[in-house]
């Protein structure tokens, strides 16, 4: 069975955000494996601070629902719709990989304090241009967005304390 052309372009947009997501999170995680065992564990934390191996569950789980998101919300849109999806997508997920740059590769906590509540308008933002054309896909950033404004106290809390 062939799978007609607009199923080949479902198929590259699927692997397209899956990938770009993919690397984010590889990356991501390399950039903190540098910190998260030495320069981290000296900082003062929060009561609220969760234990370290919630983490990456987390964001596994987190990833995977933007990345599909992104496709469903892709998938749905509209020839003129296409190209806000992929740049809402990628702004959000490029504020994120910055975040990981800044708090655990160059370990500047007050600049990445501000620049996670650029991520979290940019997360906002994503949703709301996912919300017309897909909901479901909209609805898949909540619980990202609620985990990055509880990350954002914590970074906040870590900034004070620290």
């Amino acid at each position: 069975m062939q799978i007609p052309a607009s199923g080949h372009k479902n198929i590259i947009a699927l692997a397209v955000f899956f990938g770009e997501t993919a690397f984010v999170y590889v990356v991501s995680g390399i950039v903190t494996a540098t910190s998260v065992g030495g320069w981290y564990q000296t900082l003062n934390k929060p009561s609220f601070n969760p234990p370290d191996w919630i983490f990456a569950p987390v964001w596994t789980a987190l990833y995977l629902m933007m990345a599909t998101a992104a496709w469903m919300a892709w998938r749905q849109s509209r020839i003129h719709q296409k190209r806000v999806v992929v740049v809402a997508f990628s702004s959000q997920l490029g504020l994120n990989f910055l975040w990981s740059i800044l708090f655990f590769g160059l370990q500047w906590v007050g600049a990445a304090l501000i620049e996670i509540v650029l991520l979290w308008a940019s997360i906002l933002w994503t949703a709301y241009v996912f919300w017309p054309i897909d909901r479901r896909a909209a609805l898949s950033f909540v619980p990202y967005a609620l985990w990055v404004a509880f990350a954002i106290a914590l970074n906040a809390a870590i900034w004070v304390l620290n």
